[in-house]
């Protein structure tokens, strides 16, 4: 029999039962697999009916029924599973076949999945897909790397399902070699933990510092996605404030308030180690997260550790200042917002550097742009900024966004203070400020750190005015040697 499909897929959750339907209606035929298949058989007689979708119920059956170059793309749970489909299928594949990885893995697995399948003759892909089931059924943020001999063969696809923006551009371009993909996807995850975080402080304040109500706050959360600050999370935040439970008070009141992870927050931050990158801001946000999961301790140490009330009574009372207090904090959310993005862009940066991959800034932020949970109006100003500037060294040096935050600097700055003032915790404010501060100060007081690291452990230091690059020490106490340690940076 002929081969009729286009491409196959692994895995029939809701994200891959998702993706497969939107493929089939951009005219392409998909042949579902899944390991265990009576899922295979549901998904045909249910989602799937009157659709152009095949089912296989075997690696074999599944692999027969494609066109060539094969094109089989696995939706299934990072790490093991991954690897045991790539063994499954390398024996009924041909070389110029191509295997696609659209799960959240770690860009490192990546690098190795694509050496190990090139080996064997055939292509890989290791693709980020952002969007939740929605964008997977209407259109994801797709981000693709692997093979370059891959991608003429699978761009139309891709293409075709993923999110449009103006003038019907599609939110899907080739990222570069190896996981350069799946390293993009990283760090969008790496900004999407850090915009969440912002906007719970900012719901943190008004609900526990102003004493809002969740309706009060659905109002002004509507309000801000209209401006600058529209962007797909803070319209879901505006729709569950607003959402009631069966007896009518806020739902968002009765969820416990522990924050889970799958993992790649942390990944962002240990890579930003690694390559010495300050992402300040994404960091305490996936710490954040680790103190919120410290429920019962949490409780307990509120019975007996004490601060200050976080009632800001006087501005809530006063109709005025309370408007005033509430466009700090979109100020606030604002300015905090380019201070992440800024440092999600110094990480992609530094990672195009140590993995000698070419990466298009401007590319990437139109793959955000759409259909992905970071989406925004924002995105776009960050394209214009490397479209203007393929070289711009840091995205606060745009003229667009250094005038942005001069004129959010006044509000957030009060916010910060305020929060601080009131005992209202507010991390990814004050570490998006602090780093904003560090990064604008010419002098910082890291002379007198590297004077300790000499002083303890002869590590040396470089002199203000001598060039750089000639390391000194000093005996500090007359009784150390002149013997230096070996310098050394991260």
């Amino acid at each position: 029999m002929e081969p009729k499909a286009d491409i196959a897929l692994i895995g029939l959750a809701v994200m891959g039962q998702n993706l497969i339907l939107n493929m089939n209606d951009h005219g392409y035929t998909v042949v579902a697999y899944n390991r265990s298949t009576e899922k295979v058989d549901q998904f045909l007689a249910n989602e799937a009916k009157g659709t152009k979708v095949l089912g296989a119920r075997s690696i074999e059956e599944m692999v027969a029924q494609l066109k060539r170059p094969r094109r089989v793309m696995m939706l299934v749970k990072a790490g093991k599973p991954v690897d045991e489909f790539i063994e499954q299928l390398i024996p009924h594949l041909e070389p110029g076949d191509i295997i696609i990885d659209g799960g959240n893995s770690l860009f490192e697995d990546t690098n190795r999945r694509q050496k190990y399948v090139e080996s064997k003759g055939l292509l890989y892909i290791g693709t980020g897909v952002s969007g939740g089931e929605e964008g997977a059924r209407h259109g994801p943020s797709i981000m693709p790397g692997g093979s370059p001999a891959a991608w003429p063969h699978v761009k139309d696809i891709l293409q075709a399902v993923s999110a449009k923006v103006e003038g019907g551009v599609p939110c899907c371009e080739w990222v570069g070699e190896m996981g350069a993909g799946h390293y993009v996807k990283m760090v969008h995850n790496g900004i999407e933990y850090g915009d969440m975080q912002l906007i719970c402080e900012a719901y943190n304040i008004m609900k526990n510092g102003l004493g809002m109500s969740a309706q009060e706050m659905h109002e002004v959360f509507a309000e801000w996605n209209k401006g600058e600050l529209d962007s797909y999370l803070i319209e879901i935040s505006r729709d569950i404030l607003a959402k009631k439970d069966d007896d009518g008070s806020p739902l968002v009141d009765k969820i416990l308030d522990t924050a889970g992870q799958k993992g790649t927050g942390k990944w962002t931050v240990i890579n930003s180690q690694d390559l010495g990158i300050p992402i300040t801001l994404m960091a305490e946000a996936v710490y954040s997260r680790c103190v919120s999961a410290l429920k019962d301790e949490r409780v307990k140490a509120s019975r007996k550790l004490k601060g200050p009330t976080p009632k800001l009574t006087g501005i809530a009372a006063d109709a005025k200042r309370k408007q005033a207090f509430i466009d700090d904090i979109k100020s606030a959310l604002y300015a905090s917002k380019i201070v992440s993005y800024a440092q999600g862009y110094m990480l992609m940066g530094a990672a195009a550097k140590e993995y000698k991959w070419s990466l298009n800034y401007g590319g990437i932020a139109l793959m955000w742009r759409g259909g992905c949970i970071i989406r925004s109006r924002f995105l776009g100003k960050i394209k214009e900024a490397y479209d203007k500037n393929p070289k711009l060294m840091n995205l606060m040096l745009d003229d667009y966004f250094r005038g942005e935050i001069k004129k959010a600097q006044k509000g957030w700055r009060n916010v910060v203070a305020t929060a601080a003032r009131r005992g209202i915790p507010a991390p990814a404010f004050s570490t998006a400020l602090a780093f904003y501060d560090q990064y604008r100060n010419a002098v910082l007081p890291a002379n007198l750190l590297q004077a300790q690291r000499d002083y303890f452990g002869a590590h040396t230091y470089e002199r203000t005015d001598k060039p750089r690059g000639e390391f000194f020490h000093t005996n500090w106490t007359g009784k150390g040697g002149t013997t230096a340690a070996g310098t050394y940076n991260v």
